[in-house]
């Protein structure tokens, strides 16, 4: 019998996620489909409750129901409490697992390039959703400091109590002052949604160097203002995609218990540009 698995979220038409992980079935061989499934704002529980019906093996949540997620699961792994959000959960017999592949699907391109991250130092922009993983992974591979730069200051300064929480040196800063200080920093992360629709950096990127490694979460489109002037400036760049990939990757792999095809998922997610 066909396993089916989806994403939930609002919108959802853009995902690539279906592409992604089609390709893996097929790749690998597996009697499994993957679809996009729109669950409005507000309607969470209903949406839930008609994955259960169908008896749905497994789904991923994005855009807006990631935090409110947490309240219908039966379960849920040590990152979805550190963070309070889930992205990925496992259907096993009516009983939802929540799991949260943010923070590794984050470090994946990190590590998979072989980058310390140890006893660097952050600048993240943003402290949105995604921020809370990105957070939660630095402080797991021991960053020594980061420093939150927010359009708003109160969640700026949220983020960074969130932070020293896990025992990592924090601060918060504005935007303006970002800019001024970027150069100081090893990893400097955009997890704003400033460049999705091709406006400038969210920053100034004039004290960007070539010691920076700049990390924009945003995949679509892959160049963005910030990692194009960041390639001006000598900066190592690591694109939005590689993360996407990376999250998909962990979350086949806890649906599957198999080694996910990278390259056969990168090839479509690549294809999809």
């Amino acid at each position: 019998m066909t396993k089916t698995f989806a994403i939930i979220g609002d919108p959802i038409d853009h995902s690539l996620s279906p592409s992604i992980h089609n390709a893996a079935f097929k790749e690998l061989g597996m009697d499994c489909t993957y679809i996009a499934y729109r669950v409005l704002r507000g309607e969470l529980k209903e949406g839930v409750e008609s994955l259960r019906r169908i008896n749905i093996s497994g789904f991923n949540v994005t855009i807006p129901h990631k935090i409110e997620m947490m309240k219908y699961l039966d379960d849920s792994s040590e990152e979805c409490r550190t963070i309070g959000a889930t992205n990925t959960v496992v259907n096993d017999g009516g009983r939802l697992t929540g799991y949260n592949t943010d923070m590794d699907g984050f470090l994946e391109p990190i590590r998979r390039r072989g980058m310390p991250v140890s006893g660097s130092s952050v600048l993240l922009l943003g402290a949105g959703g995604a921020a809370r993983a990105i957070v939660a992974g630095f402080a797991k591979d021991g960053a020594s400091r980061i420093t939150i730069a927010n359009r708003t200051a109160q969640r700026g300064r949220e983020l960074a109590e969130f932070a020293a929480g896990l025992g990592i040196e924090s601060g918060s800063i504005t935007l303006d002052e970002a800019g001024r200080v970027a150069g100081d920093h090893k990893f400097i992360v955009n997890a704003t949604s400033v460049g999705l629709r091709n406006e400038p950096s969210p920053i100034s990127t004039e004290k960007i160097n070539s010691e920076c490694i700049v990390y924009d979460i945003i995949y679509m489109p892959m160049n963005t203002d910030l990692i194009t002037q960041s390639k001006k400036r000598s900066a190592t760049v690591i694109y939005g995609y590689e993360m996407l990939l990376g999250q998909a990757v962990i979350a086949f792999e806890i649906w599957h218990k198999v080694k996910a095809p990278y390259e056969a998922m990168k090839r479509v997610l690549l294809g999809g540009f």
